[in-house]
């Protein structure tokens, strides 16, 4: 393996308590932003020492390791109710911020995602990844130093919190898993919102999107398996070819979107595998395929599977064959942000970020299950622009290439943290 370039981030515990001062603003934006400012270069250390260390889902013991230990350098309260999870929490010091009784008047609850990806990484980053065949290709590396630079802002400014803020360290995002376990455990018990960032390649740096609605698509997985009968591959007549057969099913699968469904409804069917066949002279006796479906609309996400049910099952049998959708998975459901949630938010950007910073932008068809949260309890999931122009710029979410801007990475920390101020103080 070679040498670790970042070997030596996490003993020196970049991220130093932040300044606290005094409030000259409206909802202490100028305090936030100066302190957001001055840990900006730890957090990009600590971002690219996740980086150069990341971790499958489900496997993130020791992401999760040193997210405890900067928490715990910085003093802040913190447990792992999971191997691969870590909850902390920044307790306010506002006036009315607790009652007699104890109880938080008001908890909101940050979330990161920090697992990484089975990409092999084609950087050429002096902090390029350290794992052969796994990359944090889609930012959670950058989520999860953004909640900790926040963590650490929100700790310094403690006298601006009328209540609780719940910080969670997520695994297992890509396999839409982790957040379903962490709600499982208890995180979102007395929360009042939830709020969740995501850097997006799709939106220049130093850009917000920050709406109402729905956000990030349903997110279903599927498998087909079809059987035909095997033959010499110089006497085809005398089998039945499932490649053939699965080759017309891709084919026909995508009428789903363009015959199937209104135009003004968005629907993806994709075919990521496609597998059949034993020799280069045999005529396949079976094959399968695995893809993704993704939608918005309920009604549309209940119709697909049926659609491709049909199609499949007919497809398979023009060609002699027979197919079978053998297993159809909801990944996440729809993230869908709240209104009341969303303008806080929105509001709170206007102060970290200015009114030019905000974008509107449509939503994506990824999944996310950041969705779990707001089953619980009303939330904003925000989308920050890392792509730039040029020679520089932002490869796509999951590209091998994947490098976004790290000059936005004190934004995300402006704005969970204004965010938490902002929402306590409602």
């Amino acid at each position: 393996m070679a040498a670790d370039p970042l070997a030596d981030v996490l003993d020196t515990a970049p991220l130093a308590a932040a300044p606290a001062g005094t409030d000259p603003g409206r909802g202490g934006a100028a305090r936030v932003t100066a302190a957001a400012d001055a840990v900006e270069g730890a957090v990009i250390g600590l971002r690219r020492w996740f980086h150069a260390h990341p971790e499958a889902s489900l496997e993130e013991t020791g992401t999760a390791a040193a997210v405890a230990a900067q928490l715990a350098a910085l003093g802040v309260e913190h447990a792992m109710p999971l191997p691969n999870a870590v909850v902390a929490t920044v307790r306010g010091t506002a006036p009315g911020a607790y009652g007699q009784d104890g109880t938080a008047r008001r908890r909101v609850l940050l979330r990161a995602d920090i697992d990484a990806l089975p990409v092999a990484e084609d950087t050429g980053l002096p902090f390029s990844s350290l794992s052969p065949g796994l990359m944090h290709a889609c930012g959670h590396d950058c989520h999860a130093a953004m909640l900790l630079g926040a963590a650490t802002v929100l700790q310094a400014n403690r006298d601006l919190l009328a209540g609780e803020v719940r910080l969670v360290f997520q695994p297992a995002e890509e396999c839409s898993q982790g957040a379903r376990m962490l709600v499982e455990a208890g995180v979102c018990d007395g929360v009042d919102a939830a709020w969740g960032c995501h850097i997006w390649s799709e939106l220049p740096s130093g850009t917000v999107s920050v709406e109402p609605g729905a956000r990030m698509a349903n997110a279903d997985w599927w498998r087909v398996e079809v059987t035909g009968t095997s033959a010499h591959g110089a006497l085809p007549h005398r089998g039945a070819d499932a490649v053939v057969a699965g080759a017309a099913i891709v084919e026909q699968l995508q009428t789903v979107v363009s015959r199937q469904v209104s135009p003004f409804e968005p629907v993806v069917v994709t075919v990521g595998q496609f597998h059949g066949g034993t020799a280069r002279n045999v005529i396949a006796g079976s094959a399968w395929l695995e893809g993704t479906v993704r939608t918005f609309d309920p009604e549309v996400h209940a119709r697909v599977p049926l659609l491709m049910k049909r199609i499949v099952e007919d497809t398979a049998e023009a060609f002699g064959c027979s197919a079978r959708v053998t297993d159809y998975t909801l990944g996440s459901w729809a993230v869908v942000n709240d209104p009341a949630v969303t303008e806080v938010a929105r509001r709170a950007a206007v102060e970290v970020l200015g009114e030019e910073a905000l974008v509107s932008y449509r939503g994506s068809m990824p999944g996310e299950d950041f969705s779990e949260y707001l089953f619980e309890v009303p939330g904003c999931f925000v989308f920050l622009g890392c792509s730039t122009t040029g020679t520089d710029h932002c490869w796509p979410q999951h590209s091998c290439h994947y490098n976004p801007d790290e000059r936005v990475l004190a934004d995300g920390v402006r704005l969970a943290a204004q965010f938490a101020v902002d929402f306590l103080a409602g």
